[in-house]
């Protein structure tokens, strides 16, 4: 019943923008802890940005700080990653994932690149495909 949908991804050149959408179905957003996760080809999967359920506490990567922005809008039970500046690097699949009070304190410290890192916790959507040509 629980099911997170992914949409947004896209083919930019370097420096182009882009804006992530998680839309979520079966249970509210507004209760749970979100995360932005990616898997490029060839490497581990690796946590992008977080949001805290009241939304008043945010992570995000070192790579991607000052460029990413992370946001929910709870009337519409979606959370958003905008991407702006985009390199190559961030070429990946781009999942979100949500989790309860109970497992929200472990999905932010998996954001936050803690072991072990190819775990997931909680609900996990798709994937959607970002591509970053040069």
């Amino acid at each position: 019943q629980l099911q997170l949908v992914e949409s947004g991804g896209g083919l930019v050149h370097t420096g182009g923008s882009l804006r992530l959408s998680c839309a979520a179905s079966g249970f509210t957003l507004d209760d749970y802890v979100i995360g932005w996760f990616r898997r490029a080809p060839g490497k581990e999967r690796e946590g992008v940005s977080c949001i805290s359920a009241s939304a008043g506490s945010t992570y995000y990567a070192d790579s991607v700080k000052g460029r990413f922005t992370i946001s929910r809008d709870n009337a519409k039970n979606t959370v958003y990653l905008q991407m702006n500046s985009l390199k190559p690097e961030d070429t990946a699949v781009y999942y979100c994932a949500a989790a309860n009070a109970r497992l929200g304190a472990a999905l932010f410290r998996l954001c936050a690149g803690a072991p072990p890192r190819g775990m997931k916790i909680g609900s996990w959507g798709q994937g959607t495909q970002v591509t970053v040509t040069s």
